[in-house]
């Protein structure tokens, strides 16, 4: 052998080596992470009465019932009697149809996932296994979705006489609408019209090729749009939102209540929208807002009635966008502001007033979702953070933080729950609107870091006390910690800031990059639209975090530098190294004090909401924002309807009195009022606040008038 091949071999195990090294560091250093949280659920365990209140509980208490209700149907269905026989045909529970092809799709996917994990593929038994055949599965015992509650509301409001009058049009938020593959090239090729989100497909494909299923899902991070060779689109109909997969309703409670009124699909629709899309790509791929638009002036001109718009989540943004945006010459985007300019639509000053009858938003993200920012940064949230170790490790290994932080990222759409307001909305180092009055450690510091053993300060300090970031701070940190394709996408689509001054508000309505800030638009002059506000109140909702920083690690896609610029909408410029090198940032789940104000559950500091968007963002701008004539100049009409969170006891949703953001939708009191507003009686829907939002949102400084001190 050659002294050069001597050297070259000895550099390439040095190379191996090395690598073996950082592999085992990283090992070692997940582990530590698992063995303190498993020290910390060892000694919640061991405080006195925990056991008791543990198996006491209503998580235990339900799965001990589906165990026996699951057992009881297993002896039922085995050898069924004669006349369970005949009930069981009554609601062609043996017909399978649809939805079982998927859960046996699943159901079989999981089953050799599960052998090939374990090696025992091998064995005959996993070869011959039928399960779609087994009546004890549960799309055999469960095809009946309901739980009592279903058209009551629509028939109660039906014996009243009350029947449809406006035209319906719903708008589902994030995720919620399915994604169907029209790709008729390559290896998804096999795979055309088969749901890659929604449905129990979507379980199946994520579970059996996660990289190939992830890599369908993601967007173009320069574009926008789908990547070579893919193509994925939102599904259309009510089915693309009505349930996220069988059993799990989203839609369905309010189109059974508004059928019950006599609403079917000629005066009903459900406007499907690919959620992943930035909202100028959705025009311009898609033509969402111009099919909007041409649907509205239909129905106007058939029956000659307005439109009521129901939007839910992040639908009330797209919603938003649709109601505030202008002809501009750089997006010719279809909209209500379009449609009444002269050099747009040419409809007249009059269009609103004569094509929309009222919006209702349920659980509206105006202001932006906090959990969102964490997700953009580390690809977590409370959900994650708060999992079993076991669990935990099934998600690391099948869909680890960077590739979710990578994901979401490609996603511009989501990027329009990016927090808005800055400080004046959340709050500074001192104080937020929302600190309650025993408050210790203000939700001013949207983001605080602990410093470690081993450094007195972390890295992201300049000296202490600089440690803990407001949401102006943290907006400039995390997005110093992301690619440039991202900046620039926040830069070319987006605005997170606050605008007191009239002209300025005007002028950007002719910003795209600020329709989806309501802080930075105007409402339509329409004085006859109706904005009804409905969300929950009672859940304890993220509102801003401790953070810990970790090892450096090897990541092209971080931030070039650690102060990137975005000099226009087109350019953002930095040095970028040969070999980047990124900080770990991740919640720190270590904190956790029950007792503190607010309550710090594992690195979460929680505050006042639905369980997902923070009380601030649903209600603050439709008690106070739009109380004022600077951003609601034709004085529409604003009524805030909040709904207690009063789950029933072991329903699974919470029943007909839940406030979650999503089981709101299959609540009485929406439903009350959806039906109300649609059939003409929505001067019956009245003011209803049951939390402290009117105090919080008086002390934000809307005007440019308070006093700094102006919480306490």
């Amino acid at each position: 052998m050659s002294q050069t091949q001597a050297v070259r071999r000895r550099k390439q195990q040095k190379v191996v080596e090395t690598e073996e090294t950082e592999e085992l560091q990283e090992v070692n250093g997940e582990l530590q992470r698992v063995i303190r949280r498993v020290e910390r659920i060892r000694d919640e365990f061991s405080e006195p009465g925990m056991w008791k209140k543990i198996l006491t509980s209503k998580r235990v208490m339900l799965s001990i019932g589906i165990l026996v209700g699951f057992a009881a149907c297993t002896l039922l269905l085995t050898n069924p009697p004669s006349s369970l026989s005949l009930l069981l045909e009554e609601y062609d529970l043996p017909t399978l149809g649809a939805a079982e092809v998927e859960w046996k799709e699943l159901f079989s996917g999981i089953a050799l996932l599960i052998a090939r994990e374990t090696r025992l593929a091998h064995i005959s038994l996993f070869h011959n296994v039928h399960i779609g055949n087994s009546p004890l599965v549960p799309w055999n015992i469960g095809r009946a979705n309901f739980d009592g509650r279903e058209f009551c509301v629509g028939e109660e409001l039906s014996a009243r006489g009350l029947r449809a009058k406006h035209p319906v049009i719903l708008i589902p938020g994030i995720i919620s609408t399915a994604l169907e593959n029209w790709s008729t090239q390559g290896e998804y090729k096999a795979q055309f019209r088969k749901r890659y989100w929604g449905g129990a497909s979507m379980v199946m494909r994520a579970i059996q090729n996660p990289e190939r299923w992830m890599a369908a899902l993601m967007l173009d991070p320069e574009t926008g749009l789908d990547p070579p060779g893919v193509k994925i689109r939102a599904a259309q109909g009510i089915d693309a939102a009505q349930k996220f997969i069988e059993g799990y309703w989203l839609w369905e409670k309010i189109l059974q209540n508004l059928a019950a009124l006599n609403y079917d699909t000629n005066n009903l629709e459900l406007a499907a929208y690919d959620w992943r899309l930035s909202y100028r790509n959705l025009e311009i791929r898609d033509g969402y807002f111009s099919r909007l638009k041409h649907a509205i002036e239909s129905y106007k001109k058939r029956q000659g009635k307005k439109t009521v718009m129901v939007a839910h989540s992040m639908g009330a943004t797209v919603a938003l966008v649709f109601f505030t945006s202008h002809y501009t010459r750089y997006l010719p985007v279809c909209s209500l502001k379009w449609v009444e300019a002269e050099e747009g639509g040419k409809g007249g000053p009059q269009w609103v007033e004569d094509h929309i009858e009222a919006i209702v938003s349920v659980g509206g993200t105006f202001l932006g979702v906090p959990k969102a920012m964490v997700a953009f940064l580390s690809g977590e949230m409370k959900d994650t953070v708060t999992m079993s170790p076991a669990a935990s490790f099934v998600l690391e290994r099948y869909f680890n933080k960077r590739e979710r932080v990578k994901l979401f990222r490609s996603w511009a759409g989501s990027a329009s729950m990016w927090i808005k307001g800055g400080d004046v909305i959340w709050g500074n180092e001192t104080h937020a609107p929302d600190d309650t009055d025993d408050c210790g450690h203000t939700h001013g510091h949207f983001l605080s870091f602990r410093p470690k053993e081993d450094e007195k300060v972390p890295r992201v300090m300049e000296n202490p006390g600089a440690g803990n970031l407001t949401v102006t701070g943290a907006n400039d940190w995390i997005l110093s910690h992301t690619p440039t394709s991202y900046q620039r996408m926040i830069e070319s689509n987006y605005s997170f800031g606050f605008e007191r001054d009239e002209k300025q508000l005007k002028a950007n309505n002719h910003d795209f990059r600020k329709w989806t800030n309501p802080l930075e638009v105007q409402l339509p002059n329409a004085p006859s639209l109706n904005i009804v506000c409905v969300y929950g109140h009672g859940l304890q909702t993220e509102r801003s975090y401790w953070y810990a920083r970790g090892e450096y690690v090897q990541d092209d896609t971080m931030a070039d530098s650690d102060r990137p610029q975005c000099h226009s909408m087109s350019e953002c410029t930095s040095p970028q190294s040969d070999f980047p090198m990124a900080r770990v940032s991740y919640i720190d789940f270590s904190m956790t004090d029950n007792n503190a104000v607010p309550k710090l559950r594992n690195g979460v500091k929680v505050g006042e909401g639905d369980g997902t968007v923070s009380l601030l963002s649903l209600g603050a701008m439709c008690v106070e924002g739009w109380r004022r004539k600077r951003w609601n100049p034709g004085g529409v009409k604003i009524t805030t309807h909040e709904v207690a969170h009063e789950p029933e006891a072991y329903h699974l949703r919470g029943g007909a009195s839940s406030g979650d953001h999503i089981d709101i939708l299959g609540g009485t009191p929406l439903n009350e009022i959806v039906g109300k507003v649609a059939t003409g009686a929505g001067d019956e829907v009245e003011e209803r606040i049951i939390s402290n939002i009117r105090e919080y949102a008086s002390r934000i400084d809307w005007d440019g008038d308070l006093d700094p001190d102006y919480v306490f």
